[in-house]
């Protein structure tokens, strides 16, 4: 295949990663509330996350067996303490963390609405930067992140979803910020060890997703049957079944194959920049699967927190470059 097809199937592979991803939310709100009032969810929001997670955890060793067989090293288990320790912190945050207010929130909020919360993201990546990597922060980054919280409050506060009460997409998008928070959390706790490799065994990016999707995975599993314990025990409808297996191999596993395959052809910026398109499949999803809203509001917020994204990534990489 010619460079110019290679790149064209790259970018048809980032355009459905931000499908996907796009869609999950509208995916973890039917998994959180149900489809409507008729057909409430039967499962926690708990519960959920670690049968989403046994199905990632199923396919990476899966994929790590096979790369074994083909001669490949891809470690299923980090190799020693220091490593472990790691990726403890990262499973923390990353998995038990994130997937508990991803999920609770979704309980709360419209999937829309939180699809366009998530992309300040890198904003807060940026900020812990500076305790966690020791990077500096500028007038210019604290500008940013005022768009972008301006832009969360235009968000929450005008959202068109009115048929959520306030105070229920108050809590929800807290929460979906309070998930951002600590992603970029684990975000920075990755480039340390990628920093590390000498001192962290020489991990591959891969690896260190294998590794903390499994501690996280088991992280979940005290709440999981804290939510299980002394209740009937719940039975998943089709759709549910269906959903987590979509946001397990799908959002999750394949998602991430693909996206760091476009980091590899097409480099980490223009990879990066289909990020953005994630909250536009999040509304669009939202109003077709689950008869959501789509108001001015959406976009005043979305142009704000791109803004302030893209304000404070450029003045990062020219920090950096000084």
């Amino acid at each position: 295949m010619s460079k110019s097809g290679g790149d064209l199937v790259t970018h048809f592979l980032l355009l459905l990663v931000v499908i996907i991803w796009g869609s999950s939310w509208a995916v973890g709100r039917i998994l959180s509330s149900g489809l409507d009032s008729e057909r409430p969810a039967t499962l926690d929001p708990a519960t959920v996350a670690w049968l989403r997670y046994a199905v990632v955890v199923l396919m990476f060793f899966a994929w790590c067996a096979y790369k074994s067989l083909t001669g490949d090293r891809v470690r299923a288990l980090p190799p020693d303490r220091n490593t472990w320790r790691s990726v403890l912190w990262i499973g923390f945050f990353g998995v038990m963390i994130y997937q508990l207010l991803f999920m609770h929130g979704m309980k709360w909020t419209a999937a829309g609405d939180a699809s366009l919360i998530i992309p300040i993201n890198p904003v807060f990546t940026v900020l812990l930067a500076a305790p966690m990597l020791g990077q500096p922060i500028s007038r210019k980054m604290a500008l940013g992140l005022f768009l972008g919280i301006a832009g969360v409050a235009a968000v929450v506060g005008w959202s068109p979803n009115v048929d959520i009460p306030f105070e229920h997409r108050l809590l929800g998008d807290a929460m979906v910020v309070f998930a951002a928070l600590s992603w970029a959390t684990t975000t920075n706790l990755t480039k340390r060890i990628l920093q590390r490799r000498r001192d962290e065994a020489g991990a591959s990016a891969l690896e260190i997703v294998i590794w903390y999707s499994f501690a996280g995975w088991v992280m979940l599993t005290p709440w999981m049957l804290y939510e299980l314990w002394g209740a009937p025990l719940p039975v998943p409808t089709t759709v549910e079944w269906a959903s987590i297996l979509y946001l397990g191999s799908f959002s999750t596993v394949l998602a991430y194959v693909w996206f760091a395959m476009g980091i590899d052809r097409l480099g980490p910026t223009a990879a990066a920049s289909y990020v953005f398109l994630v909250p536009v499949f999040g509304i669009l999803t939202g109003w077709a699967l689950l008869d959501e809203s789509i108001g001015v509001s959406m976009l005043v917020g979305f142009v704000l927190i791109v803004v302030g994204v893209r304000v404070v990534q450029r003045e990062s990489a020219s920090l950096r470059t000084d």
